[in-house]
Formats: C-alpha cells, structure tokens, sequence
C-alpha cells in the first residue's frame, strides 16, 4: 500500500488557493483513475485505487494546513506502512512557479504542513512532491499570498505540471521511493537534452 497525501485547508473558499496545490493535484489524479473521495472515521477523506495490482489511498486531511499531521500520523497507523511509503504532495514558495521538484527525506522548508507531518509522523524520511508557487508577494503579507487563488492562466499551466506529477505518483506507487527517483532523473535527463537541443536550433 502506498500513501498519497496532500496539504490543503479544507472548504470551497479554499479550493483553488496556491496553498491548496496539494488537494488540486489529487482531484486531477483521482479524475484521471476514476476514483471519488469519501468521508472516512479519521480526519481526512480518502479514495483507493489500484495500478498494476498495487494498491494507493489518496487522502486530502480535513484539518487546516498547520494541522496536516495529525491526518498523516492516523493514515500511517491504520495503514501500518513505513514513511517511505508515504508520499506527500504540497506548495513551495522556494521554487519558481510552475517548478516541479521530487525531494525524499529533509526538513520542512518553512511550510507549517510539512513541519507538522514532520513533528506527528517523528520523521523527516518521506518522499514529497514539491509545486512552486513562486514568493512574489511584499514583506509581511505571505499568509495573504498563499491564500490568493490561481489565476486562469497559472490553472492552465499548473495542468502540464499535473501530468508530470500524476506520471512520477503511479511510478511512486508501482515502486516506492527507487522508482520514483529513477523516473524522476529519467525526467530530468530528457528536459536537459531538449532544453540544449533548443539552444542550438
């Protein structure tokens, strides 16, 4: 079983916020596999799936972004998997929008969800999906940024960086944390030859 957590705050008001990239991307991934969202006894809801015969929850924490650990901790316990079967997928205003990153084990870089999966889980070694959402905001006002929706054309921009995504969670889910960084440096690899095939064009 693997795990598929996002960090977002709960409620409609929210649902299209840059601090709620993490629920965004398991909406997409849960359309593009059919799966829909149910309440579950815990804070969090859920959708299973599988891939290959390998089985995947989705779970979107119903509690607010500060406060995603608690949901991370319940998942891991009543799934009894190890963290690094445990993927979590969130906004980083360290990198430019509309980045992509794959990072397997570190500290929170500032976010408060991380921090609090972090804190509750007593581990820093799961794998996350990272999407920039840039940091072009005035001093003081980061909570106003974070909580400002995507404009209609960063939405249309944010849907390339989901196919990549949704592609490196099915190779996460097919085969852990290896697969994940095979096919991510696979990725890499290919943006890099196509970027210099470009510059030479």
């Amino acid at each position: 079983m693997k795990v598929l957590c996002g960090i977002g705050n709960p409620g409609s008001r929210y649902s299209f916020n840059r601090h709620n990239v993490g629920f965004m991307f398991l909406d997409y991934f849960a359309a593009a596999h059919s799966l829909s969202f149910r309440a579950s006894k815990n804070d969090y809801y859920v959708a299973e799936g599988k891939i290959l015969n390998e089985s995947f929850s989705l779970i979107k924490p119903t509690t607010y972004v500060n406060q995603s650990g608690i949901a991370a901790l319940q998942v891991v316990q009543n799934y009894k998997i190890p963290v690094t079967d445990f993927l979590l997928i969130h906004d980083d205003l360290n990198l430019k929008f509309p980045a992509l990153r794959v990072k397997v084990s570190g500290g929170d870089g500032g976010h408060n969800g991380v921090n609090s999966v972090i804190y509750h889980l007593s581990s820093e070694e799961f794998s996350r999906l990272r999407f920039g959402i840039d940091n072009e905001f005035e001093k003081g006002k980061m909570a106003e940024y974070v909580l400002t929706d995507f404009s209609n054309d960063e939405m249309k921009q944010l849907e390339e960086s989901f196919k990549t995504a949704a592609y490196l969670a099915e190779e996460f889910i097919k085969g852990g944390i290896k697969r994940l960084l095979d096919s991510n440096s696979t990725l890499m690899k290919t943006k890099k030859d196509r970027d210099k095939l470009d510059l030479q064009q």
